[in-house]
Formats: structure tokens, sequence, C-alpha cells
């Protein structure tokens, strides 16, 4: 099999692209290319883009087969063998597609920041300090499971082409990249359609400026203009601070943010009993 036809490839290859755009036309002159937790990042990119992944297809494999046969005792079919859009050309797979799933994404986006169970998950996306192309995988694992258990029935049942699928996935990586990059890019006319490293920083901003946050835009930005949740300032560049308002009291090493949110659950759960022991 060709090795173009793998996404780890093209994750390379895009991964490097940012990087030398980068370092061609930086946004902030000053900031490094190998800035503090650069390697840090390097291990969420190789951890998020391959280990886990492949730990997930196991687990995710043997989670689907178990629910195969309570649907097929239940005389339901099984939603792979729906394939709503099987029969359908390409490329209306591909625009059909896109954008289900960029919208669901997005709503995922804000679940994240509006469910304090679910933020604590995504704070280590947002320990960002400095944005460049890399920091597009610093996310935490949990974040995989969310997103892939939320999205699972609405995706799986269109049956959408693995060549689709493919194409779609590295798209979504090279504009998540560059949404963090280090890149004065808006995309001019289309900026209301696409997202882009000038607006996209803005969601990073330390200052929430809507419900849990703003510019929860994937790929797409439309649906922050349609529904209310983008922000960017005209008389602003960038924000001042990234991060969010704790930040002091998160881990910084890499075991530590792995296991944040269980630890955290676990000491809520206790101070919670506490607090029920001493009204008692």
């Amino acid at each position: 099999m060709p090795i173009y036809v793998k996404y780890y490839f093209w994750l390379i290859s895009v991964s490097l692209l940012c990087f030398l755009i980068e370092r061609f036309f930086p946004w902030r002159k000053n900031q490094k290319a190998f800035r503090d937790g650069f390697a840090q990042d390097l291990f969420w990119l190789v951890f998020n883009g391959h280990y886990f992944g492949i730990l997930l297809a196991f687990f995710s494999g043997y989670i689907i087969e178990n629910l195969h046969l309570v649907l097929l005792n239940l005389g339901m079919p099984v939603p792979e063998s729906l394939k709503l859009m099987s029969e359908c050309p390409l490329w209306v797979q591909f625009i059909i597609f896109f954008i289900l799933k960029d919208f669901i994404e997005w709503n995922i986006h804000r679940l994240l920041h509006n469910f304090p169970f679910l933020w604590e998950f995504h704070k280590l996306h947002h320990s960002i300090e400095v944005m460049d192309w890399i920091g597009n995988f610093r996310f935490h694992w949990g974040e995989i499971i969310i997103y892939k258990s939320i999205s699972y029935l609405p995706l799986v049942i269109l049956g959408v082409d693995h060549r689709v699928i493919m194409i779609i996935a590295i798209i979504v990586t090279l504009i998540g990249d560059l949404n963090h990059s280090n890149l004065k890019l808006n995309w001019g006319p289309m900026k209301y359609i696409l997202n882009s490293p000038q607006m996209h920083v803005w969601h990073h901003d330390v200052d929430v400026h809507g419900k849990g946050g703003q510019n929860f835009g994937i790929a797409l930005s439309i649906w922050d203009w349609i529904f209310g949740t983008a922000y960017w300032p005209k008389d602003k560049d960038q924000p001042e601070t990234l991060g969010f308002k704790s930040m002091n009291t998160y881990p910084r090493g890499i075991i530590k943010r792995l296991l944040y949110p269980i630890i955290k659950f676990q000491n809520d759960s206790r101070n919670i009993k506490d607090n029920e022991s001493n009204i008692d």
C-alpha cells in the first residue's frame, strides 16, 4: 500500500508545511520556533495522533461489536448497515459529510466549555500560552473519547466512502494546524465561512466573551456567526494573555495532565462527602 494513503504521512507533511510557513511569515516576530512546552506538545502529537488512536480502535471495536449484538437481538439494523450515502457521488458525500461532521463537532466543542465535567478534559488544550501549529495537538485523551462517542451514530449511518473520510481528515488537520499557527491569516471575505488563526486566537483568550467562551468553530467559522458565538474585535490584533483563569493551579507535567480530570473528580467527590459529613 502506498505511503500517501496513510494518514500519518499527511499528518507529518501538513505539520512540516505549517512549521515552515511559520518560519517565513511569522505573525509574532519574536516567537521562538521551539518555545517552552514544545517537547511536551510533540508528545501529544505522537500520542494522540497514533498511539491513543490504536488503543481507541481496539476498545471501540469491542464496544461496537457488543452494540451490534444488542441491536440484532432487538431486531434492529446495525448503524453501519444503513449506508444512507453509499450510492451518492463522492463529491456529494464530501460536502454533506464535511458540513455535518463540522457542525456536530462545533456543538461538542461548546459542550466541552459549558459542562464542568467536560471542561476538566478540555482544560489541557486551553493551557496553551503561545499559539503555534503544534498546539493543535495538545488535547486530552478524554476529548477523543467524547468526540468519537457523541459523533459515532450520526456519522456512521451515512456510510461515507473511506477516501472521502481520509481527504476530510487531511483538510481538517491542515485547517487545525493553521488555526493555531503563528500566522496573520484571516481568509478575507471567506472569514465568515472558514476558521482562521486571527479568529481562533480569540478562542484562547483568557477572558471569556460569551457563555462558556467564543469562536468554537473547528474547520468552519460559519456556525459561530450564525449562532452568535463569534468574537473578533476590530480594535485589537490579538489577546494579551492566553489560557484560562485558574492556570496557576493546573499541573504542567505530562503524567499529571494525563490523569488530571480523574484526580480532580476524585478530589471533588471527596470534598463533597466531607462537607456532607460536616453538615450531619
